[in-house]
């Protein structure tokens, strides 16, 4: 097999491509602690690489009943961003600080070894941040995590002493759903843990079934014995590649998705209007990377059909089970006391191969004990990936994808619903980041931000905003139009200040050109308004030049490929021994040969 194509393959199809950074203004606002008894449980709910319009709630036609009876009677933000990969958006997620000052400004698949030697690209949770969940045991909460961690494997990474008292863990950036099995050749397997042990899985596993059964679990253990609340984080490994779903919820979708991306990305489109999420008269970009749907055969068209019902079929399950984590916690008496926080890690996945019905990917799949057969699409052994084409229509009507700094790579849906809100506004489109996530729970649990000190030793300070002013309406944003903040991706770049975005995206999918939107207004970002605005343009690239000094930022080494990187890493880490083994063998028959060389020539 070609090099190239291997270079292809395994770069394509890995999940977790990004980082990212935060820079905000004004102390995080504290609320009055609580006695205990009174603090609500907090379910943190994260879906992987779920795009902007994939729930009903957001303009979907995916069948997503528990989440949309949450968005019902909570909140929806419609203006909320996050990283444009997992572990960067996890490290921020649980801290509240800037990806960057957490160590993982990228994920250790994709960094360079030219930037291994910074403190900000380990690519592992750093010492100097504390985790919402080290703060919430601290007052008292039950700590439960279940679910794909991606930020450290060593046992003082793991989520068991990251504050989490009960744990079930996957440690790589995705695995097979239905068995313990890597889904990239750049792992030798895929690790599982429980409690900060490695764990084999049960012969009758399916990933989000799985984890919610463990999730269950663990509330119960300790609800007899414990009046204590708790905070449940269940990050999903929905909907990352391999793209797998049970039969009967694949089959909901069949013949659905017969006309195409483009006609799908226009229908979402339209319902996102008629729902609130997006501006009535929102204009929205084709991207180059979607392939013409006309000039495919129809034996193309139904294949590929059938790829984004199972893509379908992987999120209605996800909301499946999601709903029976809400009807357990109704049958004991603790739904209403429950805050659910529900977004995802970044925006929809693009990678892997383009086209799967063909020969030389059926080759590679094989090699990874995958095939593509359409009547077993989704199932086990089989494997799946969106794609570009249908990845913008996820994202609809945004423009990108994961990996990018576009909206469609960095605006997801976002839900906060539960009768300890209070929830006063059903939609609000006021700038919201990830990082905002760990001081709205802190606010709602009446737990102290850490101060500059924690433990004994100097942490990171909360950099984020707490949210709660959103759903009460006592404001209509809580980030000032002199607050920003600032993301970097492997060269990408994003400032956002107000109602406006600063955003670099790079080649190949980028055209490598500073441009300025107003993303509320036109969060399709179809009108450049850099020289309309050229001295806010100009303002706005010194913050970020200020932002990236602040925040330790390397710019990537020059001919740096993200997908390239992913391989070269992949093969250093996984068959480094092989590797100097056979070099130090090539040297020493190179050694022997210039000896009898020269003994022969004496």
């Amino acid at each position: 097999m070609k090099t190239s194509s291997i270079l292809s393959f395994c770069a394509g199809l890995l999940c977790a491509l990004s980082a990212t950074s935060v820079l905000a203004v004004e102390a995080v606002p504290e609320a009055k602690p609580q006695p205990l008894s009174k603090r609500p449980n907090i379910v943190l709910i994260l879906a992987d690489d779920l795009g902007f319009t994939d729930l009903a709630s957001y303009g979907s036609e995916i069948n997503t009943p528990s989440l949309d009876a949450l968005a019902n009677e909570g909140i929806r933000f419609t203006n909320y961003h996050t990283a444009a990969n997992c572990a960067p958006a996890r490290a921020m997620l649980l801290t509240g600080v800037d990806n960057h000052r957490a160590g993982v400004a990228n994920i250790p698949e994709m960094t360079p070894p030219q930037q291994r030697h910074h403190p900000a690209y380990q690519g592992v949770l750093g010492d100097n941040v504390v985790t919402v969940a080290t703060l919430l045991e601290g007052a008292g909460y039950r700590t439960y995590m279940a679910g794909k961690w991606h930020l450290g494997q060593t046992q003082d990474k793991l989520p068991s002493r990251r504050g989490f008292q009960r744990t079930v863990a996957m440690g790589d950036s995705g695995a097979d759903n239905w068995e313990q099995k890597p889904y990239l050749p750049i792992y030798e397997k895929a690790n599982w843990y429980a409690d900060g042990e490695p764990i084999d899985l049960p012969d009758d596993f399916y990933s989000s079934e799985f984890l919610v059964d463990k999730m269950i679990g663990f509330i119960e253990s300790d609800r007899p014995q414990s009046e204590q609340p708790f905070f449940a984080y269940l990050p999903f490994m929905a909907v990352h590649i391999p793209v797998q779903a049970p039969q009967e919820f694949t089959d909901r979708y069949e013949g659905v998705y017969l006309n195409g991306w483009t006609a799908l990305r226009e229908a979402r489109r339209q319902r996102a209007i008629d729902l609130g999420i997006v501006p009535p008269d929102v204009a929205a970009v084709d991207m180059d990377t979607s392939r013409d749907w006309d000039a495919l055969s129809e034996e193309d068209k139904r294949f590929e059909a059938k790829r984004m019902a199972v893509y379908a079929g992987m999120v209605e399950a996800m909301d499946f089970h999601i709903g029976r984590l809400v009807t357990y916690l109704k049958d004991i008496g603790e739904f209403d006391n429950t805050v659910f926080i529900f977004t995802s890690d970044n925006g929809s996945e693009p990678s892997g191969p383009a086209v799967l019905n063909n020969v030389r990917t059926g080759i590679l799949l094989a090699r990874q004990d995958y095939t593509a057969d359409y009547d077993t699409l989704g199932l086990k052994g089989s494997f799946v990936n969106l794609g570009p084409s249908f990845a913008s229509a996820s994202a609809s009507p945004l423009a990108y994808y994961k990996f990018y700094v576009g909206e469609g790579g960095l605006r997801v849906p976002m839900i906060m619903a539960g009768k300890p809100l209070a929830v006063q506004q059903k939609l609000s489109n006021a700038f919201a980041y990830v990082a905002d996530i760990t001081p709205t729970i802190l606010a709602l649990t009446g737990v102290s931000a850490p101060d500059a000190r924690y433990a004994g030793k100097p942490v990171e300070q909360i950099m984020g905003k707490n949210l709660l002013p959103l759903a009460t309406a006592e404001l209509d944003r809580v980030y000032s139009d002199s607050d920003y903040v600032g993301y970097e991706l492997a060269g990408h770049g994003v400032l956002f200040q107000g109602d406006y975005k600063l955003v670099y995206n790079r080649a190949p999918v980028g055209d490598n050109t500073w441009r300025l939107f107003n993303i509320v207004a036109d969060p399709g970002e179809t009108r450049d308004l850099s020289a309309e605005q050229s001295g806010r343009f100009q303002a706005m690239l010194t913050l970020y030049e200020q932002y990236k000094l602040d925040n330790g930022v390397l710019d990537p080494p020059k001919g740096y490929n993200h997908q390239h990187q992913v391989v070269l890493n992949g093969l250093h880490d996984r068959f480094r021994a092989h590797l100097l083994l056979g070099l130090f063998m090539i040297v020493i028959a190179v050694v022997f040969i210039v000896i009898a060389k020269h003994h022969r020539s004496r």
